[in-house]
């Protein structure tokens, strides 16, 4: 691996970022967005208007370049302002070369918000989602909030119809957007819940989290971890437990078993030599392991990673 450990995680997860449509709005409107179990991601390209979350809470107001991300399990509603009716997105008529809806009843089209959402339906460990809060506002006159308009400047552009290349180019833009989002959570850390990226953003902790991840086949020692973190045993194991929620051993496990997750995946590299590469002496020690975190054993895992993509590429 890189050392780098965002893109390691990013990797590893196959997080795929498509930002596929949204909608304009004018007058009085209102519209209820579900992510279904993927992470929701919206951001206001032109305008503002306010987002109130299904579960309670003050109305967040959303102005010009501004993204949310939502972990998609709570609908919430984007509005006008409060009390419209909210129409389902479902139900919402939608451009088909556009991927465009058109809300409300006014003439102009005041606001102009473009949607999409974070694939992990490979992430099996969840590795991305229980780093992430809830939700996550980034706001317009945020440290990264430059590059990430432009982001999505381009990407509006990108999804204009018949344009050469677009929907390759909104594809790798997507995927920058939800980078320059992730940046944001690890300069905004104290909102995170505890986990991975919690403990990146850790300065003192995050060069035993890159030694992990540049060399996750040697055995690492608390002792080694702490002293590139420049700490005693004991407080830097009570430091990382507090951020990433495990212990620095129980981290490195979890990690290893993420990385045998995606060889398995992508991979026809025999087990025995995948044990050896996250650190694994014997097969039968890491495929107790692996069926300890997963549930099956990595050859049942890997057939069935086969099966499911077999059967994606099926016609409908």
């Amino acid at each position: 691996m890189s050392a780098d450990p965002l893109s390691d995680a990013l990797a590893v997860a196959d997080a795929r970022s498509v930002f596929s449509g949204g909608f304009t709005a004018g007058g009085s409107w209102a519209i209820r967005l579900r992510g279904r179990d993927r992470l929701k991601v919206n951001a206001v390209v032109r305008g503002g208007c306010l987002l109130v979350r299904e579960d309670g809470g003050e109305p967040l107001k959303l102005s010009e370049g501004d993204v949310v991300v939502s972990d998609g399990r709570q609908a919430y509603v984007m509005c006008s302002e409060p009390g419209p009716e909210p129409v389902d997105s479902a139900d919402v008529a939608v451009d088909p070369e556009t991927g465009m809806a058109r809300l409300g009843g006014g003439e102009v089209e005041d606001v102009m918000c473009v949607s999409g959402h974070i694939d992990l339906s490979r992430d099996s460990g969840e590795l991305l989602r229980r780093a992430l809060p809830e939700m996550i506002h980034v706001r317009a006159d945020a440290a990264e909030a430059p590059a990430l308009r432009w982001l999505i400047e381009q990407l509006t552009e990108e999804m204009q119809p018949h344009r050469a290349g677009g929907e390759f180019a909104s594809d790798q833009l997507a995927q920058l957007v939800f980078v320059q989002v992730l940046r944001v959570c690890l300069t905004e850390a104290d909102g995170l819940p505890a986990g991975w990226l919690r403990a990146l953003a850790d300065a003192r902790l995050a060069p035993a989290l890159r030694l992990m991840h540049g060399d996750p086949a040697h055995p690492w020692q608390l002792e080694e971890l702490a002293g590139a973190a420049a700490m005693s045993r004991t407080t830097f194991a009570v430091r990382f437990k507090e951020a990433a929620g495990v212990p620095p051993l129980t981290y490195l496990m979890n990690w290893r078993m993420s990385l045998a997750a995606r060889a398995l995946r992508q991979d026809t590299v025999p087990v025995a030599s995948l044990a050896r590469s996250v650190g694994y002496t014997s097969e039968s020690a890491f495929s107790n392991a692996f069926k300890r975190a997963m549930g099956v054993g990595p050859r049942r895992y890997r057939e069935a990673a086969r099966t499911e993509e077999r059967d994606a590429r099926l016609p409908s």
